[in-house]
């Protein structure tokens, strides 16, 4: 069922809450908040497409959003669960960051990166394949990695992690129309994994913090960070289809950061998708700094529980998109093993 984009005032939350841990009326909006709700609202209504959006404070957990719990396609922000499972991987031993892979012709995607014209055989390490699958969004080397660690293990551990709209049913392939359909997420689910590497605690300290230095050296620029000021600190991956414009990121304003998530797709055009975006970045980059500096002269008199992970919403089944005609549902992964993947390179 497909909802008018009129209608999203009627079943958006736009209230922030604690991701579910607290009703959102047990809370006092703060007044910077208060007003990018009213704002963040209205610029919806004239969304282009369907969007999903969540913006995060990091260190208090208050969150809100459009849509936070759509399910929708991922694009290369997929890549990021990707990353997280190879660091997860790391950090179990079972291999290191210069092991080597070699590149097979079934690995290749020219949908984006030039890794796919390298010679068969061709090696790489994990290193230069996390560098090219975030930095230039490199498909071929994000199958390489997704051969090695394991697609059923980065599954397993996104459910681990909480995530509940977030799966990868295949590997990376442009040239058809089901990768609609293999990469999915939700904008609850990609603010959830980036509020936990922020605070350092996605896998460990030195994993979070490795993944914030790959994601920092994105060279696709003209989204999230386009609108914001010169220098303005930010780790974040982008993704694209032919209708689907996906940004998400961790935002460096002052001393507090700042999760931001928006998914657009059936965009009439990609630009109307970028103006989107650019607009809801600007106004979370706003919002989100005034919300610093009257913190600062307002100190919180009730202690902030830790948020639940991608909590559900109730606009969150009337936004899932309906699976494709004739695909089969997917059953759900078994709990995630620390064995190393079977993959070879």
């Amino acid at each position: 069922m497909r909802v008018p984009r009129r209608a999203i005032s009627a079943v958006a939350l736009f209230a922030f809450n604690l991701a579910g841990v607290l009703p959102a009326q047990a809370l006092t909006v703060p007044g910077p908040l208060a007003d990018f709700q009213v704002r963040l609202s209205a610029f919806s209504l004239r969304a282009p497409g369907h969007v999903g959006i969540a913006v995060t404070d990091v260190s208090t957990g208050l969150t809100t959003g459009i849509n936070q719990g759509a399910e929708m396609p991922a694009a290369s922000t997929i890549k990021i669960p990707v990353m997280v499972e190879v660091f997860r991987q790391l950090g179990a031993g079972a291999f290191d960051l210069n092991r080597h892979v070699r590149l097979r012709a079934s690995d290749r995607d020219w949908g984006s990166g030039d890794l796919a014209d390298a010679r068969v055989g061709s090696s790489y390490t994990v290193a230069r394949l996390l560098t090219l699958m975030i930095d230039v969004s490199d498909n071929t080397a994000t199958n390489m990695l997704i051969r090695l660690v394991g697609r059923r293990h980065i599954n397993d551990t996104m459910i681990e992690l909480g995530l509940t709209h977030t799966r990868l049913t295949d590997f990376i392939r442009t040239s058809g129309t089901m990768i609609r359909w293999a990469l999915r997420s939700s904008p609850a689910d990609m603010a959830h994994l980036l509020r936990s590497m922020a605070r350092n605690q996605l896998i460990d300290e030195w994993s979070s913090r490795e993944m914030i230095a790959i994601l920092r050296g994105q060279t696709h620029n003209g989204l999230l960070p386009e609108p914001l000021p010169t220098g303005t600190d930010i780790a974040h991956k982008t993704g694209t289809l032919h209708d689907t414009l996906n940004d998400v990121g961790i935002v460096y304003e002052g001393e507090e950061p700042y999760v931001i998530a928006v998914m657009t797709t059936d965009l009439p055009t990609l630009d109307a998708g970028r103006r989107f975006i650019r607009g809801v970045s600007r106004m979370a980059y706003d919002a989100l700094g005034r919300y610093a500096s009257w913190r600062s002269e307002n100190p919180p008199t009730i202690a902030m529980p830790q948020p639940a992970a991608a909590a559900t919403t109730p606009e969150q089944q009337m936004w899932t998109p309906a699976r494709a005609e004739g695909a089969a549902p997917d059953s759900a992964p078994a709990a995630a093993s620390p064995a190393p993947a079977t993959g070879s390179p």
